[in-house]
């Protein structure tokens, strides 16, 4: 089996995973590394770039021509229409979908929101976490930051930001030394994270059904029913990666569903705030679209 992956740490760490959960099932299996739009262009921020999938779209093109057998990706960065001839295969467990907030420990402030003070840098480049900040500490100033998860920490570490906001997800992926920071956990129904956070994702082709056989046992049944909720709406909403909407979906014991939703029209915009709860999927994802843009 040939995995397609693109070359970051972090992505490298999510394929390295499902290598050897295919190696658990007796499936040998070497990576291939694939550069994306996202990956080349560094200098823009997210909603500058062309199109939706710029952290998908060159490994799809590599599973569509049967250079690879399966590409892993974060759920968060695929859009939320497949490709035609492709699929995904299996969703895995759900790491910590909470994002972050890093500190410079020099620029940490108790009882101010989040500990920044009013005028505080923190860099990001998600109209969704622009949002939600601007909501809820007005008085911090957003910055554009790209790179990979190292590369955004140093950025609060040296000092050239007060703070940076990460997924927790990554930082818990890659056992990152942060003893030397200040975190802030905003909690998932507060600051509400991306649809698909903390979720890896295995795409492969519709018709390589040998392939999709093999790869059941790896799909967890309650992730996808929850990312589907939250996936259907980013796509009702008609929205991609750089759409300032958050959504989380969890299901309890009982088997109800919950979500929250944070939406704004822009990083700019109020954001407008949902939370539902029902028994069944049927009709949840339409129900909470149709709140949040009448509200």
């Amino acid at each position: 089996m040939i995995i397609g992956t693109r070359g970051s740490r972090l992505a490298l760490w999510q394929a390295h995973f499902v290598q050897a959960q295919l190696k658990e099932l007796g499936i040998e299996s070497e990576l291939k590394i694939i550069k994306t739009q996202g990956d080349k262009i560094q200098h823009l921020g997210f909603d500058k770039l062309e199109g939706k999938g710029f952290f998908t779209k060159e490994i799809e093109d590599h599973l569509l021509a049967g250079d690879i057998d399966m590409a892993v990706h974060s759920l968060k960065d695929m859009p939320t229409e497949q490709p035609e001839g492709l699929t995904l295969a299996a969703l895995s467990y759900r790491a910590d979908v909470r994002d972050l907030i890093l500190i410079n420990k020099d620029k940490a402030v108790e009882g101010k929101p989040f500990k920044l003070a009013d005028g505080a840098t923190i860099g990001t480049s998600s109209n969704r976490r622009k949002a939600q900040l601007k909501e809820l500490h007005p008085g911090l100033v957003t910055v554009d930051i790209r790179g990979n998860v190292p590369t955004r920490l140093e950025k609060a570490r040296s000092g050239e930001l007060d703070a940076v906001m990460l997924a927790a997800a990554g930082l818990e992926r890659l056992e990152l030394d942060l003893s030397d920071m200040v975190v802030v956990y905003p909690h998932q129904k507060e600051f509400v994270p991306a649809p698909g956070q903390g979720v890896m994702a295995i795409q492969t082709r519709k018709d390589a059904m040998e392939v999709r056989k093999q790869l059941i046992p790896l799909h967890n049944v309650t992730v996808g029913e929850c990312t589907n909720v939250e996936r259907s709406i980013l796509n009702l909403m008609e929205g991609g990666c750089s759409m300032p909407l958050g959504v989380y979906c969890e299901q309890d014991q009982v088997g109800n569903y919950h979500v929250w939703a944070a939406y704004a029209d822009s990083a700019e915009s109020p954001v407008k705030r949902v939370q539902m709860s029902r028994s069944t999927r049927a009709g949840l994802a339409e129900e909470v679209v149709e709140a949040l843009r009448a509200s």
